[in-house]
């Protein structure tokens, strides 16, 4: 598709995503690391999920919320990796308008649900701890089900403003997207109409999403550190917070690359547009590779059951 005339047209069928400007030469290069990471997530993902679903004993709230997490990640990554792909090794750059749409909703979406997940698994850490006794009788399946279902429902709510507003604004300067997926500003951003409401919108949901989230799950962990605190021997304190270790693991891998990201917008102006879609194509990816890791080494039952499904298939 010629992109030499692309100011004097109305809303393109198609657009084009560029990859990662600026290292056009190294996208064969680039792609092995991200492929890698993509196979990793997969196989690790899935296998979290084969394993919860084999054994009855892990049937309770922490592996039902780690399965949602599990089930997130594998459509997180899915929905850019694909693409990214096409366009890196077949040079496959053009994407149906309805198609980029449809991936800004789908990363969006699950990126939230994903902060969601946090939540409640960091209640269910508080519950386990705080209230050991009840914590079955707090989370039963229909209270889990129930959190899940609030979790999808806020990420697709307070996400389908921007397929809405980005579906009705005249696209008319350039159909040439500079990134290596459809995020929503680099999107909006090729309207030829005021899109600040489309600008403060996202602001809005990013900074809500973020601070509620952060704010439930610090309260969580306030009262989960005073009741581990009033244990009686420090090995029982230790062996109590090292339930919470993998939770605040995952917690850590998904909002430091958010953090640094926004740190490198907010004061970075003088840092490359590559290195700015690096970082959001590492923020999708790497906690979707290392959320299975890090619960399967660190949770001892994970681990187990691990363990046993390969020797018995071995034997």
């Amino acid at each position: 598709m010629s992109v030499s005339n692309t100011t004097h047209f109305t809303n393109p069928s198609t657009f084009i995503l560029l990859g990662i400007p600026g290292l056009e030469a190294a996208h064969a290069l680039i792609s092995i690391p991200f492929c890698t990471m993509y196979t990793i997530a997969i196989l690790g993902n899935f296998t979290i999920l084969l394993i919860v679903k084999r054994e009855t004993s892990l049937h309770g709230p922490m592996y039902y919320f780690l399965c949602m997490l599990a089930v997130t990640d594998l459509v997180l990554s899915t929905s850019i990796l694909p693409k990214m792909l096409s366009i890196f090794w077949l040079n496959s750059r053009e994407i149906n308008f309805s198609a980029c749409l449809t991936q800004l909703y789908f990363i969006h979406c699950f990126s939230v649900m994903e902060s969601g997940i946090f939540v409640a698994m960091a209640f269910d850490r508080y519950v386990a701890i705080c209230h050991p006794l009840r914590h079955f009788t707090i989370l039963r399946n229909s209270v889990v089900a129930k959190i899940g279902l609030a979790v999808v429902l806020r990420g697709g709510m307070l996400v389908l403003p921007f397929l809405l507003l980005a579906r009705q604004w005249p696209y008319c300067r350039t159909n040439i997207i500079p990134h290596s997926y459809c995020e929503h500003i680099a999107l909006v951003k090729l309207a030829c109409a005021d899109i600040r409401i489309s600008s403060y919108y996202g602001l809005f949901v990013l900074f809500f999403v973020t601070g509620v989230d952060v704010f439930f799950i610090t309260m969580s962990y306030i009262q989960i550190l005073r009741a581990i605190f009033s244990l009686p021997t420090k090995y029982i304190r230790i062996k109590t917070f090292g339930t919470c270790s993998s939770h605040l693991g995952v917690i850590l891998t998904f909002y430091i690359p958010v953090l640094f990201s926004l740190l490198t917008h907010r004061f970075g102006h003088n840092v490359p547009l590559h290195f700015h879609i690096l970082m959001a194509n590492v923020y999708l990816l790497v906690p979707p590779m290392l959320n299975p890791i890090i619960y399967g080494v660190r949770t001892q039952e994970i681990w187990d059951r691990l363990l046993h499904l390969f020797t018995h298939k071995g034997i």
